[in-house]
């Protein structure tokens, strides 16, 4: 099969959708790009009410108590693409996706976490946010790739998965609504182990009271226009179809109390 078009592709998707369907829209999404199949694409989505697992947690002794707490407050156990620990997808947060073709995509995994970090800090500080790149004490999914408000709270979490071929490099970006990500992640992180600090957990529209979903998609998608020279355009009818197949993989296992 002859490889696609090289150039980069923007799919915009923010009706809120379900999560499940939504994570494995990604692995679709990194699994066609890195066959060729389709080109490059940026995917900015708003998935439903969701914990969204990293394979950390997914090995952990209380992922399944941690699976029924996010159960108990109304939001979906996800099993994420790439990597990190567990985060908090609600109608105020966005998920930022980037599935790149790369022939030795390890060689370059570093380079992608500080240009996606220093794109979405760019496209955040054109908001009026100081924002920064780097881990903020006690935060949540913490990484050094994490972009921050004013060297205080997470505004948005970084990670990556590398396959043959390519690679996805995926954020969760809180737009608003920072208490609920706190409220929900607390008995999670509870059953998981994990020590953290739910005051250092951010939103951008604590930084910027009204701000909204529309004007940070706005943001974000002008960003990659600008950086990646990426097009608009949709998903095709066999990366939809390749997620239905593969969403039994994301959705957590049901069952409390292991």
């Amino acid at each position: 099969m002859a490889r696609a078009p090289a150039e980069q592709r923007l799919v915009v998707e923010t009706d809120v959708g379900d999560p499940v369907l939504d994570m494995a829209l990604a692995h679709a999404l990194m699994d066609r790009v890195a066959s060729g199949a389709v080109p490059p694409t940026v995917r900015i989505s708003r998935p439903g009410p969701a914990v969204a697992f990293g394979r950390r947690d997914v090995i952990a002794p209380g992922y399944a108590r941690a699976c029924a707490a996010a159960r108990a407050a109304g939001f979906e156990g996800v099993e994420r693409v790439a990597g990190g620990r567990a985060s908090v997808f609600h109608g105020g947060t966005l998920h930022f996706g980037h599935a790149v073709a790369d022939p030795d995509p390890r060689a370059r995994i570093g380079e992608r976490f500080e240009r996606t970090a220093a794109l979405l800090a760019r496209a955040f500080g054109g908001l009026g946010i100081d924002a920064r790149v780097g881990e903020v004490d006690g935060e949540y999914c913490p990484g050094e790739h994490s972009v921050n408000a004013r060297g205080a709270v997470k505004l948005m979490g970084l990670a990556q998965r590398v396959v043959s071929g390519g690679a996805y490099v995926g954020a969760v970006v809180v737009v608003s609504d920072s208490a609920l990500v706190r409220d929900v992640l607390a008995p999670v992180y509870a059953e998981l182990g994990l020590d953290w600090r739910p005051e250092a957990t951010g939103a951008l529209a604590d930084e910027v009271p009204g701000l909204e979903v529309r004007a940070v998609v706005g943001a974000l998608a002008s960003a990659c226009a600008e950086e990646l020279s990426a097009e608009p355009g949709g998903l095709d009818a066999e990366t939809r179809a390749l997620a239905r197949r593969l969403a039994p993989e994301h959705r957590s296992p049901d069952g409390a109390g292991q």
